[in-house]
């Protein structure tokens, strides 16, 4: 028996983070493909933009504002959904924020912001999405963590942590979803050439465009797989680095990202480049 996947009549496509980078090109991939598809940010121009931007498409978007940290918000979009647009087919959580993370200048705000808008943010959508699926007994949901989350790297302590963290949620959330016949997806892109990379100041191997990303999730979503990750080589040596010693994967990443060889005063560090962002 097939798993579900959401076709354009089955209902509405919410993506949140859908202003810029991978959500934002998603959106119009998928509105292309015909689906009515609510992005969700908290910057209401570049939604509106992205809105105009769609008009010629075969589908639509709706813009429904509203910022992840705040669960009241998006309780209040999962209601306007009910209410306004019939049903959810599938929900794409997106948004997040990369921080470096240096451990010779620790900020608590750096951590408590990640983990308000990657994790807390995943969560507050998510409640809503799984009871209204719920209550039609399907839907579909994709969570987009990073290749970042397989392994602890350079900068990442707070990013990193947070997407592995999601993809443990992913994992264990799959075993009562699928009696409920709610499908559950994870999606690991390694680097996207989006504005926050643009900043990075080392070489991003396999590096992919946004349009690319989209292309590739969307291909994912109306596949049977759990796991959606791309570049394919890339990630699978990024998952094969992972199961080496500790000993063995430090040396690597070091000698990857030349760290070891860098200054380690504080608040000279550039940050590392982290997938996805």
């Amino acid at each position: 028996m097939r798993d579900f996947t959401a076709r354009p009549e089955d209902g509405l496509v919410w993506i949140s983070g859908a202003s810029s980078g991978i959500g934002r090109a998603l959106a119009l991939k998928l509105a292309g493909e015909g689906y009515k598809v609510a992005v969700t940010a908290r910057s209401h121009e570049k939604l509106v933009e992205l809105q105009a931007e769609a008009s010629g498409l075969a589908g639509s978007i709706v813009v429904l504002d509203g910022d992840v940290t705040d669960a009241e918000d998006m309780e209040h979009i999962m209601a306007s959904i009910e209410y306004e647009h019939g049903t959810l087919g599938m929900a794409i959580l997106n948004a997040g924020v990369y921080l470096p993370v240096h451990a010779e200048d620790l900020n608590r705000a750096d951590f408590e912001k990640s983990f308000a808008v990657n994790l807390s943010g995943v969560v507050n959508c998510l409640l809503p999405a799984v009871r209204h699926m719920k209550a039609k007994g399907q839907g579909q949901i994709a969570i987009v963590s990073s290749v970042t989350g397989y392994g602890g790297l350079p900068t990442g302590a707070a990013y990193g942590a947070t997407k592995a963290a999601l993809i443990n949620m992913a994992e264990s959330l799959k075993f009562d979803l699928d009696k409920m016949g709610i499908r559950i997806q994870l999606i690991c892109p390694g680097f996207v050439d989006t504005p926050a990379t643009r900043k990075n100041a080392f070489p991003m191997p396999s590096l992919v465009s946004t349009d690319e990303a989209a292309r590739q999730i969307a291909a994912g979503l109306k596949s049977q797989a759990f796991e959606i990750s791309f570049p394919r080589r890339f990630t699978m040596m990024l998952k094969l680095a992972r199961m080496l010693p500790y000993s063995v994967y430090f040396m690597l990443v070091n000698r990857v990202t030349g760290w070891s060889e860098r200054p380690s005063s504080a608040g000279h560090h550039p940050a590392t480049p982290h997938p996805a962002e």
